[in-house]
């Protein structure tokens, strides 16, 4: 396979993912987590980039009631479950991409890193809202602190993982053209 055809696929693909990605992103911002917060009056899990504990977890979920509990569970939570794969096979393709024209690929590799952590991070945060759900009234306080590490790590991990592309993307732009790679 020629670099000019393997390239041709990589921009296909983070460019179909990253309009997957951003398609579910927007669905989820201005409908299941708007419809969450306008249901409780409480800002959702998945939105708070440092965290809760126990009475804040404890606050919305009753305010949710179980109709809200519910629409978290059927609605917010299966887009939850796209949108981090699309995120980082965005990312990832991304940053492969502009590998393949850069000499040094060590921020790659560390923008890949920490694009499959955030993935994984907001994989174990659903899995804490969802059993948070599930075992209402009787949530654990450690559930809740390790759902809401979870949701402190995604978020890190995403910005660090987005901040990355860009400085790959910036440092491949500013390459002068002898140096490209094709």
């Amino acid at each position: 396979m020629t670099n000019r055809f393997q390239s041709k696929h990589i921009g296909m693909l983070a460019a179909i993912s990253g309009l997957i990605g951003a398609s579910v992103y927007l669905l989820m911002i201005n409908v299941t987590l708007a419809h969450i917060e306008a249901v409780s009056g409480h800002i959702p899990f998945d939105m708070r980039p440092f965290g809760y504990g126990p009475t804040e977890a404890a606050t919305l979920l009753k305010a949710l009631g179980v109709e809200g509990r519910n629409y978290y569970l059927s609605h917010q939570l299966p887009l939850d479950i796209l949108y981090p794969a699309m995120l980082a096979l965005t990312l990832i393709a991304t940053l492969c991409l502009f590998a393949e024209r850069m000499p040094n690929e060590k921020l790659v590799r560390f923008g890949i890193v920490f694009s499959v952590g955030s993935a994984l991070f907001d994989y174990i945060e659903n899995l804490g809202i969802l059993a948070m759900i599930w075992h209402w009234p009787d949530v654990s306080a450690p559930l809740v602190y390790a759902t809401s590490t979870a949701t402190i790590a995604k978020s890190a991990l995403t910005t660090i993982a987005v901040l990355l592309v860009l400085l790959v993307g910036v440092i491949w732009m500013r390459m002068p053209k002898a140096d490209l790679r094709l």
